[in-house]
């Protein structure tokens, strides 16, 4: 059986070799989509796609905001490079406008160090294989420190939709018990509100009595809606207990069990229902807004 996981989490790993040390940091937020944003330093730039390959692999949904930083351990693994063809050429420009204007002097050379582009920085890459093995050593830690944490959270918001569902079965049970003798509760007094009305001047019409009761127990009916709200209500669990990737459905789920609990709500015949419909629209809404944030 799989777990249940949420979309908010962090996740930090390190690995080093001789020559380099690699720190990962992820962070996740819930997103409807599998949005993964890599900072990644430009000279294991070449790592990238892998990166976001075992980054998919392992997440599903949320966005993912990945900060892959470095630290060399030996020697410097920066180089500085005279680009020469641009130097000659700065220092020729320099004397032909040096002419053109009729001034003296030679360029020195903190003039030229200023000039664009005269030194360029190198970062070495080293052993690639081996720098790919330690970046993904330390991916991989962060990777299950993230996991980790998005199944502890995703078990407290499954927990907490369980209590709801439990909630909402009771509030069921009551207001299906208060049906019970609504259509005899509405004869009394239709009987006795026409009764007042009329008194003993005319003769009742038993009749139309009949089929006003019958048009009212029809109109307030909600039975079939109390049976697919449970039945919505077993499927919801029964979805969690599965785990895996089921936000998409559980919110599905939660929109029919929602759609139910408006219809009972507009049927609605007396103040009891009324306040057990409410209740149960208040646990949707509270189970809506937790599922936001499950994968």
């Amino acid at each position: 059986m799989s777990f249940v996981s949420s979309m908010t989490g962090f996740g930090k790993g390190e690995s080093s070799n001789e020559d380099i040390r690699f720190t990962v940091e992820i962070k996740t937020i819930n997103n409807r989509y599998n949005d993964i944003n890599i900072k990644i330093p430009k000279f294991i730039r070449g790592f990238e796609e892998n990166v976001r390959k075992i980054a998919k692999n392992k997440i599903s949904r949320g966005r993912i905001d990945m900060l892959v930083t470095y630290e060399v351990l030996t020697g410097s693994d920066t180089k500085i490079k005279v680009n020469k063809p641009i130097a000659i050429a700065y220092k020729k420009a320099i004397d032909e406008l040096s002419g053109l204007l009729g001034l003296k002097g030679e360029p020195d050379l903190d003039t030229l160090l200023k000039m664009q582009d005269i030194l360029e920085i190198q970062k070495t890459e080293g052993d690639s294989d081996k720098n790919w093995m330690t970046l993904e050593k330390a991916l991989n830690q962060a990777m299950d420190e993230l996991i980790s944490m998005r199944k502890v959270e995703g078990e407290a918001l499954s927990k907490d939709i369980l209590n709801s569902i439990n909630q909402v079965e009771i509030l069921i049970d009551e207001i299906n018990d208060s049906t019970q003798t609504v259509v005899e509760e509405y004869k009394e007094k239709l009987e006795k509100r026409v009764s007042e009305l009329i008194g003993n001047k005319y003769n009742l019409d038993e009749s139309k009595l009949y089929n006003e009761i019958v048009f009212f127990a029809d109109k307030s009916d909600i039975n079939e809606e109390l049976v697919r709200l449970k039945s919505h209500l077993k499927q919801l669990g029964d979805t969690l207990a599965e785990g895996g990737v089921i936000g998409r459905k559980l919110d599905f789920i939660l929109q029919e069990i929602n759609r139910e609990s408006n219809t009972i709500g507009s049927k609605s015949s007396t103040i009891k229902i009324t306040q057990g419909s409410v209740e149960i629209k208040n646990h949707i809404e509270k189970m809506r807004e937790q599922v936001q944030n499950i994968e």
